[in-house]
């Protein structure tokens, strides 16, 4: 999925794409032999648009160069059209050695052969790596990539508001949460929250922190599992979240972008991800003294709500002829010291818990941080991707139960086209 994953408030846009189909400079020996034979080599690195910044790829290039005699080329991809373009490159004889891929569109590469097993590196570096976050570079109880960096929404508020409804310290419970936003509806001219009917990733959030599946097993076959009364729960929380806004209940959160909704100064909160506070700040500078974050309260004080974790992994192209050497740069750029860099010059979530210190100081970042162990992603499977395609119809189903209907009818309206989608060929 596109992403802008990017420093705390910060829109990303550091590096230029200079995108090329893998290779190196022609020096390949045509077997990756160890230790003796990386002298001399080139390892071609794809990694996203705004994902390493440009001091990371500087470090993590000298210290790489130094240790292992070897070259190391970056080159930036867009996230446009980079689905395509990376099952190409997989496919090919010289492809990319080592790539940044989605974590939800890990298991679609990793089924079609086009990723290498990383089980041994797992194994050597991999052993506190956050559960959550590990999960999505994981296919068919197999390790295909290895976890790199994520982030999760938040509750974006205006200080100021909060402030006039003599609220006077951020929510712990969901129920806190709610008291709040009903403080602010009776007390100030402000919509309470700004929370439109198809912000589909929240609910995904909300789904998790119930224990739902969307999908289950039929025989050899995934089919909708929307019908779950855990599913139903989740519903249930969002509908109460969204009586507290005046939202249109049948489009999303960049329909309008949310964030600039928020910018005008009269909505209490928005839930959204860091990015979008940048962009409420340029669509009202003035709106920027204001803000202030905290993480999405669960049903209890000692446990965050659910949240979707959107990042990336970094995985070996199976059709690299340098093994080995691509292990040694995986080694090198997940160390503690270049996986905390990269945490705290972007701002992200790492891929250990250790390693939050790392974002002590950046509001945003501190405040997604609390809920990334109890996250989780969008079903971990190769149909999944099809479900999403527009018009999805989960958003539907938000859409229909904001209008009236109950979440099991509204399930069975849907759950025909997703039971096609996932019965796609891939």
């Amino acid at each position: 999925m596109k992403r802008k994953l990017a420093a705390a408030i910060v829109i990303a846009g550091m590096m230029v794409s200079v995108s090329a189909c893998g290779g190196d400079d022609g020096k390949d020996t045509g077997k990756d032999a160890g230790p003796d034979s990386w002298k001399g080599q080139t390892l071609t690195v794809w990694t996203m648009d705004g994902s390493a910044p440009p001091q990371w790829t500087k470090d993590v290039q000298a210290a790489f160069e130094k240790k292992t005699g070897a070259k190391l080329k970056f080159e930036i991809q867009k996230w446009d059209g980079i689905q395509q373009k990376i099952t190409t490159a997989l496919s090919e004889s010289n492809p990319p050695d080592v790539l940044e891929v989605g974590n939800t569109q890990t298991p679609a590469y990793a089924a079609t052969g086009g990723l290498a097993e990383l089980g041994d590196l797992k194994q050597q570096i991999g052993s506190d790596w956050t559960p959550s976050v590990s999960a999505s570079s994981v296919y068919d109880g197999k390790q295909y990539a290895a976890p790199w960096y994520f982030a999760n929404r938040v509750v974006i508020y205006n200080k100021k508001i909060w402030a006039k409804a003599g609220i006077k310290d951020t929510p712990k419970t969901r129920d806190e949460f709610f008291k709040d936003l009903e403080a602010i509806g009776k007390k100030t001219d402000a919509e309470p929250l700004y929370l439109p009917g198809q912000n589909w990733y929240f609910f995904d959030g909300l789904t998790i922190g119930q224990g739902a599946d969307l999908v289950k097993k039929n025989g050899d076959k995934y089919v909708s599992n929307l019908a779950d009364p855990k599913v139903a729960a989740a519903m249930d929380i969002y509908k109460k979240y969204a009586a507290y806004s005046k939202a249109p209940k049948d489009k999303d959160e960049a329909t309008p972008q949310q964030a600039q909704v928020f910018a005008k100064g009269k909505t209490g909160a928005f839930i959204g991800m860091g990015w979008e506070a940048g962009t409420a700040i340029q669509a009202n500078k003035a709106i920027e003294k204001d803000l202030g974050y905290f993480t999405i309260p669960g049903a209890t004080a000692g446990k965050p709500e659910g949240v979707f974790l959107g990042g990336s992994n970094l995985a070996v192209a199976q059709g690299s002829k340098k093994q080995s050497l691509a292990q040694e740069f995986l080694k090198l750029a997940l160390s503690d010291q270049y996986e905390g860099e990269l945490a705290k010059l972007n701002g992200v979530i790492p891929n250990k818990q250790s390693l939050q210190t790392n974002l002590k100081g950046n509001a945003v970042a501190e405040a997604a941080a609390p809920a990334a162990a109890v996250g989780g992603t969008t079903p971990l499977i190769p149909e999944w991707a099809a479900v999403e395609n527009t018009p999805n119809p989960i958003k539907s189903y938000m859409t229909a139960v904001l209008g009236g209907k109950s979440p099991a009818d509204a399930a069975k309206q849907v759950e025909g086209e997703i039971n096609k989608r996932l019965a796609q060929q891939n």
